[in-house]
């Protein structure tokens, strides 16, 4: 990548469907090595894009050249994790002065991994968030996303397993103070 320029910005709703086609590509490829095909497939169901996230300004964009490299967000909503098509999800806004902004719905493209994509996501995440009022952030990681949430300062709280999508499929639920 010497030499290559990454740059993130808001995403926009013209965008959901390269924005899904990018998860569908993320969720094939990086999850194989940790989870089997029946946990794979569940988590299409559990997890994607939300796009109240883009409709609020709090989703972003990173392109090299106009490629999508990756995308994710925050929120300033209940829902914890899942997409439009995630069963459960709660739009009620947070309180910023005891509720933790939600970190979301987190891609990066396979060809673009390791190269500081999701970090530079989670950075924009979590200023966003702090300009907001937010002194804590919470997500829910998968399993291949969380040696990037750990090397980040995020801490696990909880590990569970969610089987809304017919296979359970292992989740941890992670914080950090902003």
């Amino acid at each position: 990548m010497t030499g290559r320029t990454l740059e993130i910005r808001t995403a926009r709703l013209d965008e959901l469907g390269a924005l899904n086609a990018l998860m569908e590509l993320a969720i094939g490829a990086l999850l194989k090595p940790f989870l089997n095909e029946a946990e794979i497939a569940s988590s299409r169901t559990i997890m994607g894009l939300d796009s109240q996230l883009i409709k609020d300004g709090t989703y972003f964009v990173v392109e090299e050249d106009g490629a999508l490299a990756g995308c994710g967000g925050w929120s300033r909503r209940a829902t914890m994790y899942g997409g439009d098509v995630s069963p459960g999800r709660d739009p009620a806004l947070l309180d910023p002065a005891k509720d933790a902004a939600r970190v979301r719905a987190m891609y990066t493209h396979p060809t673009f991994v390791r190269h500081g994509v999701g970090r530079m996501i989670l950075v924009r995440c979590e200023e966003a968030a702090r300009a907001e009022g937010f002194t804590r952030a919470e997500l829910v990681a998968t399993m291949a996303g969380l040696p990037l949430y750990l090397a980040s300062g995020y801490q696990p709280v909880e590990r569970f397993t969610d089987d809304r999508g017919g296979t359970p499929v292992p989740l941890a639920r992670m914080v950090k103070a902003l």
